[in-house]
């Protein structure tokens, strides 16, 4: 291969021709100029002439199907990336890590760790009992945070409550002797672990008693005392629980007491549950 040949698209324009009367002649060996001197091409060594074939015809046509694949291929990049701010509030990117998420079967579901294993938690109407007759609030769903905890019935104390009837939300503790092994003073509400609720069954009252008294202004009343039933139910004072049935206690009205309370717009008064079917039911079940 002879070194006397120019450089591949590497020939001077000829100094007769001005810039505008056109390109020179071509010259042996050679491709014309279009008005400015091509860039070297970028290899290390110059390029042999081109022989008398289609070769260079070739690679020229080559050359520009890859500019034209570029400009296609980089008008496509284009397209993409304007296509892509104007969908901005639609995070296409965010796609694969939303479906790896979703792909993960009870992601949102799963409990807590421990959840299962924890102790049930005191209920929104737990209160710490300061007085003997806060243990009524078991009666109305509650839980005592300071009770003793239920055991079973062996050794354990109680309290009892009944509501009244003109207001069943009203709970008064019901006595019972200070001999039987379940008893526990006011001042000892904190050994308590049994509390018994006697509920007002409605529709139970009796035909009414005629009871005389006078009231505090000395003047002469009539009361009626309404005899009733009440369902007996055993709660664990801590958790609220329900741990037994009573059974029925009447509420028997044979017999004027000594004192009554009672309301003033009916003149009516209920009658008491009997403290001795109330102590057989706490024999039965703590027994």
């Amino acid at each position: 291969m002879s070194d006397s040949y120019p450089p591949y698209g590497g020939q001077q324009p000829d100094p007769n021709v001005t810039p505008w009367s056109g390109p020179p002649a071509p010259q042996q060996g050679g491709y014309p100029g279009y008005g400015q001197p091509p860039q070297a091409p970028q290899f290390g060594a110059p390029l042999p002439p081109p022989k008398k074939s289609n070769k260079g015809l070739i690679i020229g046509l080559v050359a520009g199907a890859v500019v034209l694949v570029l400009a296609i291929c980089g008008a496509g990049i284009g397209l993409l990336l304007v296509n892509g701010d104007d969908d901005e509030p639609t995070v296409v990117a965010s796609s694969s890590p939303s479906a790896d998420t979703g792909g993960t079967p009870g992601t949102d579901a799963s409990p807590t760790p421990g959840q299962d294993d924890t102790p049930q938690q005191p209920g929104n109407n737990a209160v710490t009992a300061r007085y003997s007759s806060d243990l009524s609030n078991v009666c109305e769903g509650g839980q005592i945070l300071n009770a003793a905890a239920y055991n079973g019935p062996s050794g354990a104390k109680a309290y009892t409550f009944s509501n009244n009837p003109d207001r069943p939300t009203s709970w008064s503790s019901k006595s019972v002797a200070s001999n039987k092994p379940y008893y526990a003073k006011s001042a000892d509400f904190e050994t308590v672990s049994v509390v018994g609720c006697l509920k007002f069954v409605e529709g139970s009252e009796g035909a009414p008693k005629k009871c005389q008294y006078k009231d505090s202004s000395d003047k002469q009343v009539t009361v009626d005392l309404i005899s009733s039933r009440y369902t007996l139910t055993f709660y664990a004072a801590k958790t609220g629980e329900k741990i037994g049935d009573g059974g029925t206690v009447s509420a028997p009205a044979a017999r004027c007491p000594s004192f009554i309370s009672y309301n003033k717009s009916t003149m009516k008064s209920y009658a008491a549950p009997d403290s001795g079917s109330i102590e057989a039911a706490l024999d039965k079940f703590l027994s």
